[in-house]
């Protein structure tokens, strides 16, 4: 079959610098993170130089101020270099939109001596992070978390489990929130703690279906000792802040989940125009064309949906309905469109000799991950007709 090059995306870009940013993202993306990817999820291996590239390049801190080494650009950029990084291996897209979660809570409600001390090396010193909110019994229902920090003295020590934690095992530093109070959410604080400090560890990486270069583990905290001055705003503030992390987190995984289907869709067109059956391309045949611009549609509207809800978020508006509803929606169109992308390139698809088999694997977890799918379901109902009667 001959080859036929998927055509880069033709992006909306606010300024001529980030269209600069984004043809070095391309670039990164084609030279050193596209070439590896499926070797390398097939072994399981992290990618950490990749990610220590990006941090040399600028590109782990991007929508953050520059007065600590971020980049300054707006969540409409941000996202789409999300995208670009996702289409070429979601275990580095997704794992730079971790990073970015875990930055945000500091970045947002640290001191100004907190962020002095800690902002530079967390965007652009070649630190990695981890967000640990969910715990083995606690995922959707985030504010009945168990992890417990109580005050001695000027410390606080942590105990518990968190599970489910990109990066576990590999993270430099981890945002926890723990219960400092009472029962639900008023009771949750966030800290910011170092990746050795003694008694953290990591269990090991579990076993998965798809992104298996992405460690995801349960991360344990045995008297982990805290000082105070890494507490990230006030006692009880931790859930809201957990909440305002998670709408930004949330427009993350909608970039990542439009970046793997847009990589499926490239696949499923470079097969369709170049595999003949029946004397011609199976490109020619009704069935397929419909399918392609069914897949293709999809994918345009949930970069719509994304782009909308991030610039709503620049202009300082609220936001969280419509990032809701972007990450339901791109995650649900990254699932079909990987599905049907095995679908057209048939017994090929199925095979790991083709991309996409992997794609529709890892599509899967976008539909759980910061939020499944019902949640968000439950977010824009609240949104629209309140909260639901006790």
């Amino acid at each position: 079959m001959p080859d036929r090059a998927p055509q880069p995306v033709d992006r909306q870009l606010p300024t001529d610098e980030a269209r600069d940013l984004i043809s070095l993202v391309r670039d990164i993306a084609q030279r050193e993170i596209a070439p590896k990817a499926a070797e390398e999820e097939d072994a399981g291996r992290f990618p950490r130089e990749i990610f220590t590239l990006l941090s040399e390049s600028g590109l782990l801190g991007l929508p953050y101020d520059s007065e600590y080494g971020g980049g300054d650009q707006p969540y409409e950029v941000y996202l789409q270099v999300l995208e670009e990084l996702a289409a070429a291996r979601l275990t580095v897209g997704l794992g730079v939109s971790v990073h970015s979660l875990a930055c945000h809570a500091l970045a947002n409600y640290g001191t100004k001596e907190q962020q002095v001390e800690h902002l530079p090396d967390m965007l652009g010193g070649g630190l990695l992070g981890a967000y640990c909110l969910s715990e083995p019994a606690s995922g959707s229902d985030a504010a009945s978390l168990r992890t417990k920090a109580v005050r001695d003295g000027d410390d606080w020590v942590l105990n518990g489990t968190k599970a489910w934690i990109t990066h576990g095992g590999v993270a430099d530093f981890c945002t926890v929130l723990a219960r400092t109070g009472g029962e639900g959410a008023r009771g949750i604080t966030a800290f910011l703690v170092p990746g050795d400090f003694e008694g953290l560890s990591a269990a090991v990486p579990e076993k998965k279906m798809g992104m298996k270069g992405s460690p995801t583990a349960q991360v344990h905290f045995d008297g982990v000792r805290i000082p105070d001055g890494r507490r990230i705003g006030e006692e009880g503030q931790g859930f809201a802040i957990a909440l305002s992390a998670l709408d930004s987190g949330r427009l993350g995984i909608a970039a990542c989940a439009v970046g793997v289907a847009q990589a499926a869709l490239d696949e499923a067109v470079a097969y369709a125009t170049g595999r003949e059956q029946f004397g011609r391309p199976i490109a020619d045949f009704q069935g397929l064309r419909f399918m392609l611009a069914d897949m293709a549609t999809r994918i345009e509207a949930g970069r719509s949906l994304y782009l909308t809800a991030a610039r709503l978020r620049d202009a300082g508006r609220p936001f969280a309905r419509q990032a809701a509803m972007a990450k339901l929606f791109c995650t649900d169109t990254a699932m079909q469109v990987t599905v049907d992308a095995v679908q057209v390139l048939g017994g090929y698809g199925y095979t790991a000799d083709f991309p996409v088999e992997r794609y529709m694997r890892e599509a899967k977890v976008l539909q759980i991950v910061e939020g499944t799918n019902q949640i968000q379901r439950m977010v824009i109902a609240r949104h629209l007709a309140g909260p639901e009667s006790r």
